[in-house]
C-alpha cells in the first residue's frame, strides 16, 4: 500500500511495481489524467500549467516525466524548478495558468514523492474534482496532441523572489519593526527548498539567518516531519548561536514550527495560535482549523471576539470552511498557516513574516510569548494498517463504546471529553490510523492516547 490516491494527491514510494508504487508509468498516467481534466474545464486554444518541485532526490526525474507528458498533451508548462508548495500556488494565478502541479511528498521520508494538484486559482482540488482525475486515470480515457500541436516548456526561476515580494507587501507584515529588532534566527531547511526561500525572506526583513541544513540536495539530515524528536540539532544550534529563536519547515515549505531561545519547542500547534493572535489583534474576525488541531485557537479567537469552527482534516476542507465563515486566518495544527489576504494555501513564508511582526510588536522572548497562551498538550501517535484491519468497523466500534461522550464523525471519530479530546482517523498520506489527543498536561495526553490504542487493539484483536 505505497501508492495512495486521495484528496492530498497521488503519493507513493519510488521504484517497485506499476500500480503499487510511484513508478515512471504511474507518474505519466496521473499527469495525463490531470492534463485531460484541465482540458475538460474549458475549451480554449492554449492551456498552461505551472510545475515546481521540492529538492527530494527523485524530484527532477518525476518533474521531467510530468512536464513532458503535459507537453505531449499540447499543454504549455511554466517550469519553476526548485520551488515551494505555496510558491507554486501563488504562481498559478499570476501566470493566468489553468492549474499547477507540485512534486513533493511533503513531510514523508526521501523514498516518497507525490503529485499535488491545483486548480486555476492555485488551490488544491476538492474531493469531487480529484475523483474525476482518478476516474480518468483508471479508464485510460486520454488523448494526446499531434506533432504540430505539442506544448512548450518555459523556465521561470524568479517565483521564490516574487513570492517574497508578495509576503513583504502584506499590510500586516511590519517590516520596519522587524528590522529594528536585529533578530538572529537559526533556520533548519531540511536540505530542501525551505533552505532557499526562508533565508532569502529573512534577509529581506533585516533578520540575521544562521543556516542549518539549507543545502537543497534532498538528502534529509533527519526525519523531515518537523516534530520535537527530530530536531535535536536545531535545539543545540539555537543555544550555541545565542539566537532569538529557531525556524524549521518541511521539505515543501507549507508547514512551520518554531523553537524558543532556550532550544525548546514552541509547539507546532502554536504556530497558528501565535499568527492568529497577531492577525486577530489587527483585523478581528473568525478562524478555522481542522479537528485534529489544538483548542487554544478557539480560546484565542474568542478572546478577540471572533468565532472558531473546526473542519475535517485536509487543506481543501479547511479552505472551504474558511471561505464559508469568512475567516481572517486559519490553517492546520501541523504548523500550516492559511492567510486569505495572501492566498488560500498553507504558507510557511507568510507564517514567518506574521510571527516576526508579532514578536517585534510584543517585545518579548519567544518562551515568554508561548507562556502567554492557554496551555494544552498533544500526543500524536499512529497504528500501522494491515490488509486484514477493518478500519471503518473499528471506528464504528469506538464510536459506540464512547457514545455517552460528545462525538463528531465528519472525519473519522472525534471524542470530546470535558478537559480533553481524542481524534481517530485514517491518514490521507500514509497507510496508518492517526490517534491525536489533547489534554491539560503531556502525561494526560500520552496516557489518553495509550488507553485508546489499547482499546483499539482489544477491538481489532491485534
Amino acid at each position: 500500500m505505497t501508492l495512495i490516491k486521495s484528496i492530498s494527491g497521488i503519493r507513493g514510494t519510488i521504484g517497485g511495481n506499476v500500480g503499487d508504487n510511484l513508478t515512471p508509468i504511474d507518474a505519466v498516467k496521473f499527469a495525463s489524467a490531470y492534463g485531460t481534466w484541465i482540458k475538460q474545464q474549458r475549451d480554449k486554444d492554449n492551456y498552461r500549467v505551472v510545475v515546481g518541485r521540492d529538492a527530494r532526490i527523485s524530484g527532477e526525474m518525476i518533474q521531467n516525466l510530468v512536464m513532458n507528458t503535459l507537453v505531449g498533451m499540447g499543454i504549455h508548462v511554466i517550469d519553476l524548478g526548485l520551488s515551494t508548495t505555496p510558491t507554486v500556488e501563488i504562481a498559478v494565478p499570476m501566470e493566468h495558468a489553468d492549474g499547477g502541479i507540485i512534486l513533493t511528498a511533503s513531510h514523508n521520508p526521501k523514498q516518497w514523492n507525490a503529485l499535488k494538484l491545483l486548480d486555476a486559482k492555485g488551490e488544491f482540488l476538492n474531493g469531487e474534482e480529484g475523483a474525476k482525475i482518478l476516474n480518468i486515470a483508471e479508464s485510460n480515457d486520454m488523448s494526446f496532441a499531434e506533432v504540430d500541436d505539442l506544448g512548450k516548456i518555459t523556465i521561470n526561476d524568479a517565483y521564490i523572489d516574487l513570492h517574497i515580494d508578495e509576503v513583504l507587501n502584506l499590510k500586516l507584515v511590519n517590516k520596519k519593526a522587524i528590522e529594528k529588532e536585529n533578530f538572529k534566527v537559526v533556520v533548519d531547511g531540511v536540505n530542501s527548498t525551505g533552505g532557499i526561500a526562508i533565508p532569502l525572506l529573512l534577509e529581506r526583513l533585516g533578520v540575521q539567518a544562521v543556516e542549518l541544513y539549507c543545502d537543497p540536495t534532498g538528502h534529509f539530515p533527519h526525519n523531515p516531519e518537523p516534530l520535537k524528536e527530530h530536531l535535536t540539532d536545531l535545539s543545540e544550534a539555537v543555544v550555541k548561536a545565542n539566537a532569538d529563536f529557531g525556524i524549521v519547515v518541511d521539505p515543501d515549505v507549507d508547514r512551520l514550527a518554531f523553537m524558543d531561545e532556550k532550544g525548546e519547542m514552541f509547539g507546532e500547534e502554536y504556530t497558528l495560535v501565535a499568527c492568529a493572535d497577531y492577525v486577530l489583534s489587527k483585523t478581528p474576525g473568525n478562524t478555522v482549523s481542522n479537528m485534529s488541531s489544538t483548542r487554544a485557537l478557539r480560546d484565542i479567537t474568542e478572546k478577540h471576539g471572533g468565532t472558531y469552527e473546526a473542519s475535517a482534516v485536509g487543506e481543501v476542507n479547511v479552505v472551504n470552511l474558511m471561505k464559508k465563515n469568512k475567516a481572517v486566518i486559519g490553517g492546520e495544527g501541523n504548523g500550516g498557516i492559511i492567510y486569505p489576504d495572501s492566498h488560500y494555501g498553507r504558507d510557511a513564508l507568510v507564517g514567518v513574516a506574521l510571527f516576526l511582526s508579532l514578536l517585534a510588536e510584543k517585545q518579548m522572548k519567544v518562551s515568554e510569548l508561548r507562556a502567554s497562551y492557554p496551555n494544552y498538550f498533544m500526543s500524536k501517535k499512529k497504528i500501522q494498517l494491515t490488509p486484514q484491519l477493518d478500519v471503518d468497523g473499528l471506528l464504528e466500534a469506538m464510536e459506540q463504546k464512547f457514545s455517552e461522550e460528545n462525538i463528531t464523525t465528519i472525519d473519522g471519530v472525534k471524542i470530546d471529553f470535558a478537559n480533553s479530546w481524542v481524534h481517530l482517523r485514517k491518514s490521507n498520506t500514509e497507510p496508518i490510523i492517526r490517534i491525536y489527543t489533547e489534554a491539560p498536561s503531556q502525561k494526560e495526553a500520552d496516557d489518553l492516547a495509550d488507553r485508546i490504542i489499547s482499546e483499539i487493539k482489544v477491538i481489532a484483536n491485534i
